[in-house]
């Protein structure tokens, strides 16, 4: 039986960026927040809080932070996640006594970027992308003006907007990239004076094209990631839709694998936010075990 994993599995650029500053950070001895989650990884977090990091769940827990931080400390840092946060609390937290680190993975800073500009022109901003998602709510956070999540070819439908109105169309940067398409297309088909941008990230663009590729010949597929991790998440969907038997595990211990009787290859591929020594942990077990 053979076992292939997906050349792209595992940490990103712009997480492995934001977990490598978080982890130097550590070193210079002053007290460590992080702005919710560095990334959604439970085990990756949890090893942070052992080592004394923080993560504040809020705005309301970031002003009570500052309230009670000593104006004059230099002891203190905030670190922005890979996923961005809205600009009135990067703007809080620069103007904190405490020091503003901003890890926000680029891929998703282009965005904010692009719909400060263009929503300051005037443009009607639609954000396709997973509501409630921390990297939608930043993206949100810098539009100046009136927009429109969403993440179905339905709502795409159902969105009535003035045929005069300009509309900028971005994306999440780990959303499913034929899904977003597709609900570009719909948008073309209305006629709106439209500009699109394509701000999926070429990684993940890699990720996902990978995983449908080998869980369409996979006889099982694994998919490893953060029950929170939206890229995982899409890369269960898709090696779902190619693949019968596909496990969606966070931890090795998760792994209830079934095979059918006459299975020539397990697949395996991870989000963006999985570690490496996870992944290893796996393949490992199922070449060992299978």
């Amino acid at each position: 039986m053979e076992v292939r994993l997906a050349k792209s599995a595992g940490f990103c650029f712009g997480v492995k960026r934001a977990v490598d500053k978080v982890y130097e950070q550590i070193d210079t001895g002053k007290t460590i927040y992080t702005y919710g989650p560095i990334i959604h990884n439970e085990e990756v977090v949890s090893d942070l809080e052992q080592k004394g990091v923080q993560v504040i769940a809020d705005k309301e827990a970031l002003q009570a932070l500052i309230r009670q931080w000593p104006e004059h400390s230099e002891d203190g840092a905030v670190i922005i996640r890979s996923h961005g946060v809205p600009k009135e609390i990067q703007q809080m937290i620069e103007e904190s006594p405490l020091e503003c680190i901003d890890a926000t993975c680029p891929f998703v800073k282009r965005i904010h970027k692009i719909v400060e500009k263009e929503s300051h022109a005037g443009k009607y901003i639609v954000i396709v992308g997973n509501p409630g998602h921390p990297e939608v709510e930043g993206i949100m956070g810098w539009c100046e003006g009136p927009l429109t999540v969403l993440e179905t070819e339905e709502e795409a439908k159902d969105l009535s907007l003035p045929a005069e109105m300009p509309i900028c169309i971005v994306s999440q940067t780990t959303f499913n990239y034929n899904k977003f398409q597709h609900i570009v297309a719909i948008f073309r088909e209305k006629g709106y004076n439209d500009s699109v941008v394509n701000t999926i990230c070429n990684a993940t663009e890699e990720r996902q094209k990978e995983a449908r590729e080998i869980s369409s010949k996979a006889d099982a597929m694994i998919v490893i990631g953060g029950k929170h991790s939206s890229n995982t998440r899409k890369l269960y969907e898709i090696c779902s839709s190619e693949c019968a038997n596909t496990y969606f595990i966070q931890t090795l211990e998760d792994l209830h694998l079934e095979l059918p009787k006459a299975a020539f290859l397990v697949g395996i591929t991870a989000g963006a936010s999985t570690p490496n020594k996870l992944i290893e942990e796996v393949q490992n077990y199922v070449r060992i075990n299978f």
